[in-house]
């Protein structure tokens, strides 16, 4: 956290500017704030390992006047929600030889069925439509400013919003502290995590930001109107406000949350001129067509009974087009096996088998079976480091049928 993530900032309670508190809780390296205190008008928030916290709890609290008694460690533990053998393997992986993965992390931090679709989140179809989309509507100089993805979890599409923002232009905002610290040591380096609710007014100035994301969660949001209220306030007139895979009340959907109908999720945000898209034609573009058409935009009757749609909501009409989605043309931070597949090596050859974790995710994600095979066998050593030449012909398809998945470092 640095000086300027300040004074983006606003108390989400009282709306007042945030200043760094000086006392012994204040740790930095260069400019950048590694613990601290933030105060305002009305309350007082803990800064650990960069990340402000402006939330206000018992947990928060406990945490905050652990950290100004000196024990940061302590505080840490506290905002991960640890237990005192989940803090000791924590501990134990931070002091291994090796970086910790992504993955080793998750297996700590998370003690749910929602590790499952962190750790696979790279190749699930929601994500795939979600990022195809967020490449579209913000590959254009117009919408080249600071990005905002709210409840972004531990930073997937976070990452694919950094790499058409400059260095330290992408808020990844969330509830829980421990997926931001996922994010800011591994998926999303270099992005700016801010821990708030979203059922609360959000922490930042208004007309801010280009873009506005908010992918999967909303559903989950309780105080919708609210939060969609906020999202505006805090969008340029100008912005693109994305919110892809939105649960439908009017279909069936896998831990739907508290859905509203196609109708009520577009009145929310008609000030900003939103327009709804069948998620499932979504995903059928791009994986038939390799396009993204916002042309195809529906009304609420339209969409039927579909179980989940994505609303785009700006202002520019020349935003909604047919694109036509590239393959990445950068350098990606590691080439992995999709870590869906069972890797098994022997004579030269890897062959690579498609396991499901669990039933539940199976039947959630089914429609990965569409382009992840079901076996595969590659003649080469996939164990170790992967590149195109150890892989040969083979290697385009792979990383289109997504068996080959451009992750960060540290990942799995």
């Amino acid at each position: 956290m640095t000086a300027e993530t300040i004074a983006l900032l606003r108390c989400p309670f009282c709306g007042t500017n945030l200043s760094l508190v000086n006392n012994e809780a204040l740790k930095k390296k260069g400019k950048f704030i590694e613990t601290g205190v933030l105060g305002c008008e009305c309350c007082a928030f803990p800064i650990v390992d960069g990340i402000p916290v402006l939330i206000s709890n018992d947990r928060i609290r406990e945490a905050l006047r652990t950290l100004e008694a000196g024990h940061p460690n302590d505080a840490r533990q506290l905002l991960l929600n640890l237990d005192q053998v989940r803090a000791n393997a924590l501990t134990n992986l931070i002091a291994a030889k090796h970086r910790p993965t992504y993955r080793e992390l998750l297996s700590v931090l998370s003690i749910d069925a929602e590790s499952d679709y962190l750790l696979y989140r790279f190749s699930d179809p929601t994500y795939l439509s979600a990022k195809a989309v967020l490449s579209v509507i913000t590959d254009d100089e117009r919408r080249s400013g600071p990005a905002l993805d709210l409840c972004g979890g531990s930073g997937h599409l976070t990452r694919a919003l950094m790499l058409r923002s400059p260095h330290g232009d992408t808020v990844l905002a969330d509830l829980f502290f421990w997926k931001l610290w996922l994010a800011a040591r591994v998926t999303a380096r270099g992005c700016v995590p801010i821990c708030c609710d979203a059922n609360n007014p959000l922490p930042f100035l208004t007309d801010h930001f280009s873009t506005v994301v908010l992918s999967d969660a909303f559903p989950y949001v309780w105080h919708k109107k609210l939060c969609a209220t906020e999202m505006m306030r805090v969008s340029k007139r100008d912005a693109v406000i994305a919110l892809p895979h939105l649960h439908s009340a009017l279909g069936e959907n896998v831990s739907a949350g508290e859905p509203l109908t196609p109708a009520a999720y577009e009145n929310l945000f008609e000030p900003h001129a939103p327009r709804l898209f069948d998620d499932q034609r979504l995903i059928n573009d791009l994986l038939e067509e390799k396009i993204v058409d916002l042309t195809q935009n529906l009304t609420p009757s339209g969409l039927g009974e579909t179980p989940s749609c994505t609303l785009i909501a700006s202002t520019d009409p020349l935003l909604f087009s047919r694109y036509r989605v590239e393959g990445s043309k950068r350098t990606p931070d590691t080439l992995a096996v999709n870590p869906l597949y069972r890797i098994d090596y022997k004579d030269g050859c890897t062959q690579l088998t498609l396991e499901f974790p669990t039933p539940e995710y199976e039947d959630e994600y089914s429609a990965t079976k569409r382009y992840l095979p079901a076996r595969v066998t590659v003649e080469a050593d996939l164990r170790g480091p992967i590149t195109a030449k150890l892989i040969g012909d083979q290697f385009r398809e792979l990383r289109n049928n997504h068996v080959l998945l451009d992750v960060p470092r540290h990942y799995c």
